[in-house]
């Protein structure tokens, strides 16, 4: 692979928004590393952050963000609403918490992080954020983990249809029928865990024959598989060298037979926990 600056691909929503191919997922990044490490990806080159008020790492996000040498401007900070914060009051209260924490004035993005279907107040997390983007504290406001019908409910109450719907997809969990779903409808997709956190996936013999046939490393193969299917990737790296091969992956072309290859690894059984946005209900 080249060491040269990569030109990372950019996927737009229904209104325009766009978003990096490959951005950077904070989770158990926190105090002074997980500073350290979202101002090393900035300045190899990231632009999009991922962080989530559940994880305890707003602050060190936001400080990542200030000690970077990338103009704010060009970097687009999300985190995420927590189940426990959807009824109405308590959601706007939780958007001007991250927003304070964060310290970047804005939000860039901001997500209910799971739709709690048992709870249903989901709605009311949504109507704070469509509210918060009125008032300008948002810039964009999304979901994770929502079911069509929950992205129907939402859009159909309020008439704000989301930019992104960040949900579970790697090689062992494609989710074909829910990416189809949101490009009929101009919802971008970010995939959480896309490499699926653990070794299986890439000893893999057909994603390690696809590396081979490039050149690259089956982290990259799968990467790369994200990226030609139309899906933002936000794995997680501390280190520089690993954020580096990450976003370098952007640069590798597979064909339609070998993205088909990769996808074909689904499983019925693929999630990786029991996270079934239909019954999960998060804290």
């Amino acid at each position: 692979m080249s060491t040269q600056p990569v030109t990372v691909p950019l996927f737009a929503a229904h209104n325009g928004f766009a978003l990096p191919a490959i951005g950077l997922g904070t989770y158990r990044l926190n105090g002074e590393a997980g500073a350290a490490a979202v101002a090393g990806a900035l300045d190899a080159g990231y632009r999009l952050v991922d962080s989530a008020f559940n994880y305890e790492n707003e602050g060190a996000v936001g400080q990542g963000v200030r000690d970077s040498g990338v103009d704010r401007g060009e970097i687009i900070v999300t985190t995420k609403l927590p189940g426990r914060h959807h009824p109405a009051a308590r959601a706007r209260t939780s958007v001007e918490e991250s927003r304070f924490r964060l310290g970047v004035g804005v939000t860039d993005l901001h997500l209910i992080h799971w739709p709690n279907p048992a709870q249903d107040e989901y709605l009311q997390a949504w109507t704070a954020l469509v509210e918060a983007q009125e008032r300008g504290t948002v810039r964009q406001i999304g979901v994770s983990n929502f079911l069509p019908e929950h992205l129907e409910r939402i859009e159909n109450e309020t008439g704000v249809r989301p930019v992104v719907n960040q949900i579970e997809v790697h090689p062992y969990f494609p989710q074909e029928e829910q990416l189809a779903y949101h490009r009929e409808r101009g919802i971008l997709t970010e995939a959480w865990s896309p490499i699926g956190r653990g070794q299986d996936v890439l000893a893999e013999p057909i994603i390690g024959e696809i590396a081979s046939a490039h050149g690259i490393s089956p982290a990259q193969a799968v990467l790369a598989w994200h990226i030609a299917r139309g899906t933002v990737a936000i794995p997680k790296a501390s280190s520089v060298e690993h954020q580096v091969a990450n976003l370098a992956a952007a640069a590798v072309v597979l064909d339609d037979a070998e993205v088909a290859a990769i996808t074909a690894l689904g499983r019925p059984d693929g999630r990786l926990f029991n996270g079934d946005p239909a019954t999960h209900e998060e804290s």
